[in-house]
Order: structure tokens, then sequence, then C-alpha cells
């Protein structure tokens, strides 16, 4: 880490957010967006850190890898001690490089490929509160060699970061297991007519879908899909649990399954928020309560308060940070000591745990 760099002292102290604010994952952009600006909020109006208050900086990368890297410089030149993002994992790591240069903290919300935090004590300040793509991969390559045993599945990814490495995964489980994938295929993101895909998928007879990618490509695959009479059900990861996939497909996506970390009710949580949108929201405020509780700011020469990037990751391995969600922990490579995939399913527009 740089030396020096990460050190803040003025009237405010400059926290951010990074994610798709526009893009076909705006939905998860403004859920990020609105959990910090109430985080930021709720500490404020307590006082602040230290007698100083947050001010939160909010930068559009819209999913794309090199508009996150000119959102992480934007956020380095605004002096930003902390950053929360980003969602998806092909700007996230761009985007580390970035941080780890310029001694901010970056703790990434959604962004579960293993990659990102696999990279060594250069990138020691870039945490996640996720599971990972090979976690969350097992899960569900166990449940297909499982249910799907002698069954026709087909694997299919959006050759995204993401995408793929879940597909990626999961098929690596299925194969651990004894089990094979009929058909691996990818289509590309931002892809709407699926017919040749299905067409394909009907012709091989295929029971399951497991699908890599978001929820968009997800929705309109499954409603095709329906519409040409294949009944396979479809299987997929963290991105599904979003009210806009039900939006997309309607009754086409009843039974879909995902996984997704168990909700777990916290006394922390406000309740203004609901059950659905509580696991989403917390991880996007874990920012403000790292720096409302860790002993990174400190005082410097005179009335100036010092924000040290070093202190707080120090503070973030010591396993015992406090946050909405509960006490979090964190391993050498930044990633969260009690990951947990459970399956959800879709039933009458909503999603519970199974």
């Amino acid at each position: 880490m740089a030396a020096g760099i990460g050190s803040v002292w003025a009237q405010d102290i400059v926290v951010a957010i990074a994610g798709p604010i526009s893009g076909s994952e705006a939905t998860f952009g403004e859920q990020m967006k609105r959990g910090a600006e109430q985080a930021v909020a709720d500490i404020n109006a307590k006082g602040g850190v230290l007698g100083k208050k947050l001010r939160l900086e909010v930068g559009d990368d819209a999913c794309d890898p090199k508009q996150a890297v000119a959102v992480a410089n934007q956020l380095a030149s605004k002096k930003a001690v902390f950053v929360a993002g980003h969602y998806c994992s092909s700007s996230s790591i761009p985007a580390s490089e970035v941080y780890a240069e310029s001694g901010i903290l970056q703790i990434s919300p959604a962004s579960t490929n293993p990659a990102l935090t696999d990279r060594g004590a250069k990138f020691a300040n870039v945490f996640r509160v996720c599971g990972r793509d090979d976690q969350q991969g097992a899960v569900a390559g166990a449940f297909l060699a499982d249910k799907y045993k002698g069954k026709n599945i087909a694997i299919i990814h959006d050759k995204s970061t993401y995408g793929k490495g879940l597909a990626d995964e999961t098929k690596k489980a299925l194969n651990a297991k004894g089990g094979t994938e009929k058909l691996y295929d990818s289509i590309t993101k931002g892809d709407k007519d699926f017919t040749a895909l299905v067409s394909k998928m009907k012709a091989a007879a295929i029971d399951a879908i497991y699908f890599g990618g978001y929820q968009t490509e997800a929705g309109l695959m499954v409603r095709q899909a329906r519409e040409q009479g294949l009944q396979a059900r479809l299987i997929s990861g963290d991105a599904l649990v979003s009210t806009e996939f039900w939006s997309i497909t309607g009754k086409a996506g009843e039974g879909t399954l995902m996984t997704f970390g168990p909700i777990r009710a916290s006394s922390r949580a406000p309740r203004r928020w609901s059950t659905a949108s509580r696991p989403r929201a917390t991880t996007r405020r874990l920012h403000a309560v790292h720096l409302r509780r860790l002993p990174g700011v400190r005082k410097g020469r005179g009335d100036r308060q010092v924000v040290k990037t070093d202190d707080l990751v120090k503070a973030m391995r010591a396993n015992k940070v406090e946050t909405v969600i509960g006490t979090l922990g964190f391993d050498a490579k930044g990633d969260v000591t009690s990951p947990a995939y459970v399956f959800f399913e879709w039933k009458d527009g909503k999603y519970a745990e199974m």
C-alpha cells in the first residue's frame, strides 16, 4: 500500500459507493445508493465521526470495466478513504488496482469472483461481505448432482466475469460429484432473443438449466423457454434475488431457484426495511458502520483528524466488526469468514428460503 496515502484531514470525511447507477444492473446500483445515503444521514445525525461529517460521493460504473477504473481514479482524486463497491466483479477487479495504489479501503457487497481477493498482499485493502463463486457454485453443483441425477442438465453463462465464473464453478462441483452436463453454452450479456438456444435445449430434452448471469437475461430466457414449451427448471445465482426478475418473467418465473445468503433477522436493522430488502441494503451500509466503530480515526497535529487506511485494515482483520447484520470477521484474503449459501425459490412474485 502506498506510504502516506490513505490519511485524510478535512472538514468532511469522504466515503463513497461505486456501482451501476445506470445500465442494465441499475436496480442494484439504486439499492446501493439508497443504503449509503441513509447510512451517512444516520451517522451524521448522531454527530458524525469524531465531530466531522461524512460526505458521500457516488460513482457510476454501469458495470463496465473501463468506466469502473475511471470512477476509481475520480474517487481517489476526491480523497475518499473508503469505497463500498463495486457491484459487478468485472468492475471491482480492475478498480481494485486503483484503490490498492491509492491506499483506499474497498469493500464489495456483491462481487463474488474469487480473483478479487486471491491476488496477494498488494490487495490487503480489499474486502467483501458476500461469499465467492467457488462457494456458491459448490452448493449449486451439489444440488444438481443430487436432485437431477440421470437427468439432462444445461449450463449456460453470459461471458461476464461473474456469470462465467459462477457457471464454471458450478460445472466443476457437478462433475466432482459424478454428474455431467449435457449442454454447455454461452450467450452475450444484453442478448434479448434466445429462440435458437431454447430450440437447442428442447432438442437435448433439458430438465434443468443452470444460468450464470444476471436477472435480465435470465428472465427473458425462462420466459421464452416457457413460450416454446420447454419446462426445464431455471437455477441460478444471487443476481436473481431481484424483483426485476419477476417483473420480466411473471408466472414463467415460478419455481426458479437461486443461491443467496440466508436472511438473518437483526435487532440493528431499521424497521422500515422489509425482510426481502434487508440483506441487500445492510451490506451497502457497512462502510458507515466501519468508519464509526473501527479504531482507524486518530488525532493528528492540532485539531486535525487523520483517517489511516492501514488502521482500518488492521481493525477489519480483528474479526469483530459490528454491523447491522451482526458481527463479521474476515480472513487473510479479505473474504468474510462465515459465508453461507442456501436456495431461495420464486413463488407468486416473491422469493423465500427453501
